[in-house]
Formats: C-alpha cells, structure tokens, sequence
C-alpha cells in the first residue's frame, strides 16, 4: 500500500475549532480598537489635505482654502474662490469633498473627552469643532491663518489638526492620562 498524502477530516476538523476559537477572542478586541483606527485615519487625511492646499498655494502662485462644513460633517478642499473672495459660496473649484461619515465609528467635528484646546495658552474647546470661522487660506508663501480642527468619534478619543501662522501643520492627539495634547 502507498502512504496517502492530505490531511484526515479529524484533522481539518481540530484545525477549524482552533481557528474560530482565536476569532472569538480576537473580534471583541479588534471592535474596541477599530473607531480609534478610523478616526485617526481621518485626522491624518485631514493633516495631508492641508499640505495638499498649502503646496497647491506654493505652486499655484495664489490662494487655496479648505472650507469646514461641520453642520454636514464635511470638509471641502478648494484651488480658486470664484473670482469673488468668497470661498463659502460654492462658486469655488473644489479639488476634493470629505464626509466623516465615510469613515464611520461616530467620526466626525468635536473635542470627544478633550477638556482644553490645543493651543499653547489652552482654553476652551470651540462648540463647532473648528476655530478657523469655517475658512483656513493658505496664500502663496504657504503661510496661513492660525487655528485647529478638533475630531471626535464614538468612544470620544480626540485629535486636533491646525496650523500656525507660518504655516507649519500640526497633528495631535488627546490623553486623558495627563490632560494634555500630545
């Protein structure tokens, strides 16, 4: 008799059990951790999309925006005002639209379980999520006006994203250990 090559059904049957049982306790821990995951990957996006405005500035030799819509949780990244310094009006060119809601977890504007604002002076949050009055510009030497973004999701774990005057774009997070932005 030849020796027969495979597994026994014995086998694939011990293997199965294995493999569900290391899913049942691996699912409850990747549920807790997957609205930290996504709400980072939105603060990060929102972190590349104001380079992405302020490089289209540099290059461009004019102003670029990005319009804060918190009543829609939205965001819209714009290259041209319309001609009528009025980057609200919707008669702007707009190089790209982000819905929170894509993101999913409860992601979207707020200072979740943040209880002072990013700022070096501290402060209170801002009730919108957002202390750019709607509109952050960046001109032409990719300089900007000041202001932070805060995010939020379900289990209320907060990022802030915001600029300097200079230009420079920062990207912090929350602990509640210390009550800092770190």
């Amino acid at each position: 008799m030849k020796a027969q090559k495979g597994f026994t059904l014995v086998e694939l049957i011990v293997t199965c059990a294995v493999l569900g049982a290391a899913l049942l306790v691996a699912i409850p821990g990747f549920a807790n951790w997957l609205p930290d995951f996504r709400l980072r990957g939105a603060a990060t996006d929102l972190f590349s999309n104001m380079h992405l405005a302020k490089m289209g500035a540099v290059k461009d030799n004019t102003n670029w925006a990005i319009v804060f819509e918190t009543g829609s949780n939205r965001y819209r990244v714009c290259s041209h005002d319309g001609g009528d310094g009025d980057w609200t009006d919707h008669d702007e060119t707009t190089e790209a639209t982000v819905h929170f809601s894509a993101y999913e977890s409860g992601v979207g504007y707020g200072g979740g379980n943040a209880t002072k604002n990013a700022t070096v002076s501290g402060g209170s949050l801002p009730t919108d999520g957002e202390t750019y009055n709607t509109v952050l510009v960046f001109n032409s030497r990719g300089t900007c006006n000041a202001g932070y973004v805060y995010l939020q999701n379900e289990k209320d774990t907060a990022y802030a994203v915001g600029t300097r005057s200079s230009g420079v774009i920062r990207l912090v997070k929350w602990d509640p250990s210390n009550s800092e932005w770190e």
